[in-house]
């Protein structure tokens, strides 16, 4: 007999991308910046390790709150830190579902959030996505409107595209929460024009970001949401009581504010993604024009395994991913996400993919 709820049981859990401890990789697999975090980061963790660590850090976060809520043009109040985007995630599930809530979120995606409905005992249903990754609103405006929940994320991965603001509110429940998940929200070539607050239902809506990527700190686990006050202090009381520590929160508090270099990594990021698209789709690779810090990529005349694979006995990391249970032209989909690196590691990816393909 297993200890277990029966739910837990059931599922198989999240299975993370691989992190090879051993150095010589060039890993290209997870999404993480290839460029160091502000100088003013390292500044204050200096700081920040001193004899403070032996008190508990402030439970409110309020410099950050402070700083992340100024970039967002809203008072301090909307934002909720948390330990990653993940942590944000997960306490608005444990918020809002109960078993048997429906919650919705697009496929192919981020196949966390099935995960986390699965743990709270919710129904979760897909919202599949058309072969150009595009939305089919006719299909979906049912299952929207007898949702508690809606989980988007956009830049959608493994994706990369972008969808409007205009499109992705007409996925907000007329009597639910709608989480716009925007991990990637500062790759886009432009800045998405509107603000999801001020759509129809706009009280309803979390945005979740992490600092993970665009601010190189997916070592220190820190991101934030940002909601109507209303939902921010029912959220709070699900938090832990000190979920996120005094590194990461000096950290994260100057990583925000030092704009100006998260920016230039981001440009430099655009341009080197810009230079893999061109290199990808002359060696015979369709690519989906991304918006974020990644690429996918699939190829037509070679399998997308076979690829991985010896990229993968060159030391090259990059993310194989298939999608068993969607069909296009009567194959299952599967293909590359490949993170964009540094010039110099795209280089290398570039010349071992001519040689394999």
């Amino acid at each position: 007999m297993s200890l277990f709820r029966e739910n837990i049981d059931r599922i198989g859990g999240y299975v993370p991308g691989e992190q090879p401890q051993e150095g010589g990789w060039v890993k290209l697999n997870t999404n993480e910046n290839p460029y160091p975090a502000s100088p003013r980061v390292f500044e204050a963790i200096r700081e920040a390790a001193s004899e403070r660590l032996k008190l508990y850090p402030d439970p409110l976060s309020t410099r950050f709150r402070q700083i992340a809520g100024e970039l967002f043009g809203v008072d301090a109040d909307w934002v909720l830190p948390a330990n990653g985007s993940d942590e944000n995630l997960t306490i608005i599930l444990r918020s809002f579902i109960d078993s048997g809530d429906l919650v919705l979120s697009p496929y192919p995606s981020y196949i966390l959030y099935e995960t986390l409905v699965d743990i709270q005992d919710g129904r979760h249903q897909r919202l599949q996505l058309n072969a150009d990754w595009s939305w089919d609103f006719d299909a979906c405006q049912e299952q929207v409107d007898e949702s508690k929940l809606v989980l988007v994320p956009n830049p959608n991965s493994p994706s990369g595209n972008q969808w409007r603001i205009e499109e992705v509110a007409a996925l907000i429940p007329p009597r639910g929460i709608f989480v716009l998940d925007e991990a990637y929200g500062d790759f886009p070539d432009e800045p998405h024009s509107g603000s999801i607050f001020s759509q129809p239902g706009g009280e309803r809506v979390i945005v979740t970001r992490s600092l993970s990527k665009s601010y190189s700190l997916a070592g220190i686990r820190m991101g934030f949401a940002v909601a109507h006050p209303d939902l921010i202090t029912g959220m709070r009381k699900v938090k832990d009581s000190y979920n996120c520590d005094t590194l990461a929160l000096a950290a994260a508090t100057a990583a925000l504010e030092d704009q100006q270099w998260m920016q230039d990594n981001a440009a430099r990021i655009r341009a080197t993604r810009a230079n893999l698209v061109a290199t990808l789709i002359e060696l015979g690779f369709e690519v989906v024009p991304s918006q974020a810090n990644f690429v996918w990529a699939t190829h037509s005349q070679r399998e997308h395994r076979e690829i991985f694979e010896a990229l993968k006995a060159r030391k090259i990391l990059v993310r194989y991913m298939t999608y068993p249970d969607v069909a296009y032209q009567s194959e299952p989909r599967t293909g590359l996400r490949i993170t964009i690196g540094t010039d110099e590691q795209i280089e290398v990816l570039s010349a071992a993919l001519r040689e394999i393909v």
